[in-house]
């Protein structure tokens, strides 16, 4: 009778958003942290400045939980926090108290690292609570969250709660957790980073139910995830998509759960460390137990059970395991409660490791009618701090997470800095985005200063032109918003070097979009390249500003440079005098068009041409064209503003304007070709682009 019973006393989630929430709300919030619209900084300085705790918030607000959180049952249709409530953001323990305890429903924002006082101390959160980190700077110190007996309709989401460890790993004095349950029903804990308590890092205790725990990081920790502490076999729990690593411990430890359903977690135990995995998943007392889709690697014991209780195993995958690995019984079929989609467990680390734990841009979570689960659709979007507070400290980290043959899109989300490396992204990891989430493109800057003649530290020659690049991008796909491409280089202090020239933004490939970018060097500031000669590859620039003196934008792309500005540089000798184009075209391709876009610089009038002629290797069979149309030319352009290069004639190459204005614009002449209005019609952004069509 138990089993008929318990199927009875839940209805099946239906296929749509859950409790009211219109398809158009969530659309406007954005999707989920791995969806195909990512909530953050795409239009540029303006859209820029929104504040984090408003993204957050209005994220927050249309998240939905997946899983058992979601079902309808004990009164409560689903699991969505203080949706219903007012949105305040807090920085304080004394705020984050008030408004966490209180009667009326709220969706609170974590802004800053909250310390408890006294150390170990749990707010009690009463029901209709959503407490969410704002991007990754919300924390929680020495201490965490208590739900007690009914509370009910509870989200934690995108906090780091941390570090109440007593000293005594196996501690019995200090009941110290990230979140402890007692009685608690409809919670969703989500996208966390939990680690380094004195006891738990979640504990669901005493018949806590309708609970989802998804996308969270549990580390360094001994005592991890318990569940159980009641004699009752009534809860129903959904687990997935969560990275267990160093954990010793309850990894769940499972007891008397009704329906335990596991899937798509990643249980990691590091050789070489000081915590050494006990067991990994463990069925106790009478719970029924579906495991799918995991992976295990290097877990001592990886799945256990009672005699009493049953584990069903479908698709794990073990590598490195020892001990007991066990299964038996029959479980149930959790699509009988609600809809989910597996991930392959051989893609499971990478996809769990780039997705769990706060994200700097929040999306607003997925539903059934999506048809997967969190992070698992279009997208992912991984986090780069340089504080620790991110994922990854370091760029070129993230870009290494990134699987081979990624077939979606990868947000690599920047916080504020300056972040002093080289990135390459090869030819294998298409479909990346670098996103910084500073309130100006100013905020994240990736630079480095290699330069042509800069020795390699291997002592194998020189990096070259190409290879001085601070980022260079080889994959197909590549998008770049809301930062800063810069290469130091100090010419002044290297004149001992051969080879100055010194790239910022290397792209090797087709389909590269840099919206709302600085580009900026002085030699070769951003170079324009193909895969090979005989391929395609197109560049898209909107919205951005390329500085630098000598062939600053060249190579052999096809590129657009669309409402812009161009800003000419002096050289380091204080001298005025350069070149903005330097094209490498094939002969049956386009070259570079600047269209729509703002020449100036402080730069002595007459100083700078527009482009010359790159016959790259000497290669006769090029045909380099630049046109520059529709733009507004300082006075620091030349009368003449185009120059051969390498004995080639610019003459016999492709070099035009078209309705230029300003101090630098010029009658058409012999030395200042321009286009009829017919050849006009022929020179359009989309001639450039052909069939590909920038998005965001």
């Amino acid at each position: 009778m138990r089993a008929i019973k318990d199927e009875a006393r839940h209805r099946r989630r239906r296929l749509g958003l859950r409790a009211g929430i219109p398809v158009a709300a969530v659309a406007a919030a954005g999707l989920t942290y791995g969806g195909g619209t990512v909530f953050g900084i795409f239009g540029g300085d303006a859209q820029s400045r929104a504040s984090a705790a408003t993204t957050s918030a209005a994220a927050a607000t249309a998240a939905v939980a997946d899983g058992f959180a979601s079902v309808n049952a004990l009164g409560q249709d689903g699991t969505y926090g203080g949706r219903d409530g007012k949105t305040v953001t807090v920085k304080t323990l004394a705020d984050l108290e008030k408004y966490a305890t209180s009667p009326d429903p709220y969706v609170i924002v974590v802004a800053a690292t909250i310390t408890m006082d006294p150390k170990g101390k749990e707010i009690k959160v009463a029901s209709d609570k959503t407490i969410v980190g704002s991007r990754t700077s919300g924390h929680i110190v020495g201490g965490g969250f208590f739900l007690g007996q009914g509370v009910h309709n509870v989200i934690i989401r995108n906090l780091t709660i941390r570090d109440s460890y007593a000293g005594t790993w196996n501690d019995k004095e200090h009941d110290f957790d990230a979140v402890q349950m007692d009685g608690a029903h409809h919670v969703w804990i989500d996208h966390n980073d939990l680690r380094h308590m004195a006891d738990g890092l979640i504990d669901s205790r005493k018949d806590t139910t309708y609970l989802t725990v998804s996308w969270n990081k549990l580390s360094d920790n001994n005592k991890t995830f318990g569940i159980g502490w009641t004699e009752n076999t009534t809860a129903d729990i959904t687990i997935h998509h969560n990275w267990f690593r160093e954990t010793e411990q309850r990894n769940p430890s499972t007891d008397n759960v009704a329906h335990a359903h596991l899937y798509n977690n990643y249980l990691q135990d590091v050789p070489g460390t000081g915590i050494t995995s006990s067991y990994g998943n463990y069925s106790r007392g009478n719970t029924r137990m579906v495991l799918e889709n995991s992976y295990f690697e290097g877990i001592n014991n990886p799945v256990t059970k009672d005699s009493s209780a049953t584990v069903v195993q479908r698709g794990n995958i073990f590598t490195g395991t020892s001990g007991r690995n066990e299964s038996g019984g029959t479980a149930f079929d959790p699509k009988a409660y609600y809809s989910y989609t597996l991930d392959k467990a051989a893609d499971v680390p990478a996809k769990v490791k780039a997705g769990v734990g706060p994200r700097a841009t929040v999306g607003a979570g997925t539903t059934a009618a999506a048809g997967t689960a969190a992070g698992t659709a279009a997208g992912t979007t991984l986090t780069v701090a340089k504080d620790g507070s991110g994922q990854y400290r370091t760029v070129q980290a993230a870009v290494n997470a990134v699987p081979a043959n990624n077939p979606a899109r990868v947000t690599i989300s920047i916080a504020p800095g300056t972040y002093r490396e080289t990135v390459k992204i090869p030819s294998s990891k298409p479909h990346i985005t670098l996103q910084g989430t500073g309130g100006s493109r100013k905020d994240t800057v990736i630079v480095y200063n290699n330069a042509a003649g800069t020795p390699k530290p291997d002592g194998s020659g020189n990096y070259g032109t190409s290879g001085s690049a601070t980022v260079a991008v080889e994959a197909d796909d590549f998008q770049a918003r809301n930062l800063t491409f810069s290469n130091d280089f100090d010419e002044k202090a290297n004149q001992n070097l051969s080879g100055h020239q010194a790239v910022a933004l290397r792209t090797a490939a087709d389909k590269a979009f840099l919206d709302s970018v600085i580009v900026t060097g002085d030699q070769d500031t951003l170079l324009l390249d193909t895969a090979a000669k005989e391929k395609l590859g197109r560049a898209y620039i909107k919205n951005s500003y390329i500085v630098g003196n000598t062939d600053f934008i060249f190579g052999r792309a096809t590129a657009v440079v669309d409402h812009s500005v161009i800003t000419l540089k002096k050289r380091w000798d204080g001298t005025s005098q350069g070149y903005i184009t330097a094209p490498s075209t094939a002969a049956d391709r386009k070259g570079f068009l600047i269209t729509g876009t703002t020449v100036n610089g402080d730069v002595s009038a007459r100083s700078f041409y527009l482009g010359r002629n790159w016959h790259a290797g000497g290669d006769a069979s090029l045909d380099p064209q630049t046109t520059v149309r529709d733009s507004t030319l300082s006075g620091a352009i030349r009368t003449t503003p185009w120059m051969d290069m390498g004995g080639f004639p610019w003459k016999d190459d492709r070099f035009a304007e078209y309705k230029n204005t300003g101090a630098g614009s010029g009658a058409a002449s012999g030395d200042r070709p321009q286009l009829t209005d017919a050849q006009a019609a022929d020179q359009e952004i989309g001639d450039w682009l052909g069939n590909w069509k920038p998005t965001t």
